[in-house]
């Protein structure tokens, strides 16, 4: 896909990973609705970056727990730039253990309303215009909470119900996938344990002792967390460069879920 002149909606773009993606986009020439509902005191820097970036842009504040306001969204888009071609749908909201401890109802029922109702309502919202632009492209975000769960190192980080969440992303994937084909593909981006997703710039990860820290890169094979530039090159890959390329999850990770396996030292053999 050329990205100069396409229109995408990034969601969570008020900092982190998703504002590193759309600055991403922008210094790509793509043109860019960027949605946010919390971190309110991050909103003036993000201004200022997005204008800094000569970017043609349309901030949003929308709270997508609400899916009655969700078709405003796209409508939004529409109205502004008249297409839409790219949807990243970075949103999710994850309770630490560390952080929450026991687990409510409210803070359930939070989780999956953000990590999985939410984006299956703006998957409906805005699969016409994506199918309309005739080479459309999604970009889900989930976690390795969904295959490794509260266990080992990250039983600090991944309560159950944002596992359970993480995990029905990838069958959302798959069925959108299936959906958008062939004008639109739909792929999972899988993130292991990121600066502010679940490590450094996360108030969780200040809870947590040296030696719970110093466990979790343990246990990722290449001994450090992941970095908004890691998901940044991810996705561009995804767009540029993966025609031929819907329904798949690509593992960012570090290899974490493959870090808790020792190998034995080969042995002599009897022949």
């Amino acid at each position: 896909m050329k990205l100069n002149n396409k229109v995408a909606l990034v969601l969570g773009a008020v900092k982190g990973i998703g504002k590193g993606i759309g600055l991403a986009l922008a210094g790509e020439g793509v043109k860019l609705a960027l949605n946010y509902y919390d971190w309110e005191e991050s909103l003036a820097e993000m201004k200022r970056d997005f204008a800094d970036s000569g970017a043609d842009h349309l901030i949003v504040r929308t709270n997508l727990l609400d899916t009655e306001a969700i078709p405003g969204l796209i409508q939004n888009v529409i109205d502004r730039f008249g297409r839409l071609d790219i949807l990243i749908n970075n949103i999710e909201r994850g309770g630490w253990p560390a952080v929450h401890g026991q687990y409510t109802c409210d803070q359930w029922d939070m989780e999956m309303g953000t990590t999985l109702r939410a984006k299956q309502w703006l998957f409906e919202a805005a699969l016409p215009h994506l199918k309309a632009s005739g080479n459309g492209a999604v970009i889900n975000f989930s976690s390795v909470a969904g295959i490794v769960g509260r266990s080992g190192p990250a039983s600090y980080l991944f309560n159950e119900g944002y596992s359970a969440a993480s995990r029905g992303m990838s069958l959302l994937t798959e069925t959108w996938a299936r959906l958008g084909a062939p004008e639109v593909r739909v792929n999972e981006i899988m993130l292991g344990i990121f600066e502010t997703r679940h490590a450094q710039k996360t108030r969780g990860w200040g809870l947590l002792t040296a030696a719970q820290k110093q466990a979790i890169t343990d246990h990722t094979l290449l001994g450090r967390t992941g970095k908004i530039d890691d998901a940044v090159r991810a996705v561009r890959f995804i767009l540029r460069d993966a025609p031929y390329m819907t329904g798949s999850v690509l593992r960012i990770d570090g290899g974490y879920v493959l870090g808790g396996e020792k190998m034995a030292p080969m042995p002599r053999g009897v022949v």
